[in-house]
């Protein structure tokens, strides 16, 4: 089980989350610019709908899903089968998530985004949660688990430029052909759905579940999983870090085209500048994957956070006005922020052996479960946070801003996230798993 990976199962097991992170990148960089200045919502209205579908069914699907697949043994394995099944439908909510009528208004615009939302969160859950649980499964080795997650974040990485990059260039190109605004979104989200259908079924056909006596199905009741996954202290700490972070990072991600359009006046280069910052995360995965192997991945992954920090701070200071400084604000945020993209996901596969120890029994599909609605919930608090930010300092889509409103795009976009970011250091230096103790433990769990 220790042994190392073949480069192609590393490969084939990191094309599905270029189609998933394409629609997280869209999400986080464009859902609530696309709901206030293409289809005239209210960014309060919209921000608040979101979260309202994130504290109610999505609080019990992602969990609910990661046990199902935990307690499943077919022919196929206990991931795949879900991922095979989810693909059609998760592609096809993600061209509906774009192709809301413009002016709605009040109720029916709450209960448009409501219900899309809702749609596409649940058929990218049915692929997600499955996905993320089978990293545990193929490797237990403390590097060579970073080692596989590292190859699947060259492929997170690729999605996130291409959402981040082409979501407004895909658009902009139907325009230019006669499209209506409305209408070129929707063909930019039937493309980006028919991506992530492939992406899903090349890893599901390409990636092979080895039958293993550890990786029989869990017997332990649900309500007793969850109570041990709170005991869990590595993966309470982990919770909370992850919490601060996530909606931090969110923030930042959901105002950065209002701040780049409306602070810096640069609307024809967002797609370069988010270019720079991600081909910058992914030219750094493997410097940050060779930091591991020296320092722990807590403590580099709070290195990798105060790096970025220190750009985004930079950011707040940017004069009214076109600059090529935010270039330079891009790449450093960009080289720090790529230890993300390494550390949380190698970082959960750890804490599942801490329960192993405990309880006897694997439970990646229930923590890959919590930590999917945690990331979809921080997610959601982020951009409803945006867009009562934007309502509270009177931001009106399409003309231009008041200072007041200019004030509170910076100050949301900078200040806030980098003083969470610091708060969450400390939990992230002190994190309790270290390679020293992960390689005791883990003697023994296979005992």
């Amino acid at each position: 089980m220790l042994a190392k990976l073949p480069l192609k199962t590393k490969v084939a097991y990191g094309i599905a989350d270029l189609g998933i992170s394409l629609l997280t990148a869209s999400i986080q960089f464009f859902l609530l610019f696309y709901y206030t200045d293409i289809l005239g919502i209210d960014p309060g209205l919209a921000g608040t709908a979101l979260l309202v579908g994130k504290l109610t069914w999505d609080a019990i699907n992602d969990p609910l899903f990661g046990f199902i697949t935990d307690r499943t043994k077919s022919r196929w394995g206990r991931r795949k089968p879900y991922m095979l099944f989810g693909a059609v439908p998760f592609g096809l909510t993600i061209w509906l998530l774009f192709s809301l009528p413009p002016g709605m208004t009040g109720a029916t615009a709450f209960l448009a985004i409501l219900g899309s939302f809702l749609l596409v969160d649940t058929t990218q859950t049915l692929v997600s949660v499955p996905y993320y649980a089978l990293s545990a499964e193929l490797t237990r080795d403390y590097d060579e688990r970073t080692s596989l997650i590292s190859i699947r974040m060259i492929f997170t990485v690729v999605g996130y430029i291409m959402g981040a990059a082409l979501t407004t260039l895909i658009a902009g190109i139907f325009m230019n052909m006669g499209w209506s605004k409305t209408a070129a979104y929707s063909g930019m989200g039937a493309i980006f759905g028919f991506v992530a259908i492939v992406t899903a079924l090349v890893t599901t056909f390409g990636v092979k579940e080895t039958p293993n006596p550890d990786l029989e199905p869990a017997k332990m009741p649900a309500f007793s999983q969850l109570k041990h996954i709170f005991k869990n202290r590595p993966f309470v700490q982990y919770m909370i870090m992850s919490t601060i972070i996530s909606i931090s990072f969110t923030l930042l991600t959901a105002l950065l085209p209002y701040f780049l359009t409306y602070q810096l006046q640069m609307t024809d280069q967002i797609p370069l500048v988010m270019m720079v910052m991600l081909v910058t995360i992914a030219i750094f995965l493997v410097p940050w994957r060779l930091a591991s192997k020296k320092l722990n991945k807590g403590p580099a992954y709070a290195l990798g956070l105060g790096i970025a920090s220190v750009a985004i701070l930079g950011a707040f200071f940017l004069p009214q006005g076109p600059t090529p400084l935010i270039y330079v604000v891009a790449f450093v945020a960009g080289m720090g922020f790529s230890a993300q993209y390494v550390f949380p996901w190698s970082m959960i596969p750890d804490v599942i052996e801490v329960d192993q120890a405990q309880t006897g029994e694997r439970h990646e599909g229930v923590y890959f479960g919590v930590n999917n609605f945690l990331g979809k919930l921080t997610g959601a608090i982020g951009i409803a946070a945006s867009g009562w930010a934007l309502s509270l300092y009177g931001y009106v889509p399409n003309v231009a801003q008041t200072e007041h409103a200019l004030f509170g795009i910076r100050f949301f976009f900078a200040i806030v996230p980098v003083i969470a970011f610091m708060v969450a250091l400390p939990l992230l230096i002190w994190y309790p798993i270290t390679r020293q103790n992960h390689e005791q433990m883990t003697g023994k769990v296979t005992k």
